[in-house]
């Protein structure tokens, strides 16, 4: 399997394809780091050189920001809109989603399994 800034990279799939198992790279990025190489993006990963798995890693750490890199900034931002007090910032606090979605009904995914409440009798 090749590897790519840390990550393995499946190495019987066309390179387009490989490519977004590296975190922060989609189906538009990957096509285009092909073009910019001047890649075939069909392909397949286990045919690639190591002057080619060099040229895309060279690529990929001068300027996309991709993996570790990513994700740190992420969090940051997430820390930054929590410090500020930002509406953002305390539905993120409270695990509940922050960009508008209902949550009477749905949302399970962020609150997590149901608790019911039992009602009172009168």
């Amino acid at each position: 399997m090749p590897r790519i800034l840390g990550v393995d990279i499946p190495d019987n799939k066309p390179l387009h394809i490989s490519l977004r198992y590296i975190y922060g790279i989609g189906p538009t990025l990957a096509l285009k780091i092909c073009e910019e190489l001047s890649l075939d993006p069909q392909v397949r990963a286990h045919s690639l050189g190591e002057n080619d798995l060099s040229r895309i890693n060279q690529l990929l750490q001068s300027q996309y920001l991709v993996e570790g890199d990513l994700k740190r900034k992420v969090q940051n931002d997430i820390r930054r809109h929590i410090t500020i007090k930002s509406y953002r910032g305390s539905r993120h606090k409270l695990n509940l989603p922050c960009r508008g979605q209902r949550t009477r009904t749905n949302s399970r995914t962020r609150k997590g399994k149901r608790k019911t409440v039992a009602n009172k009798k009168a």
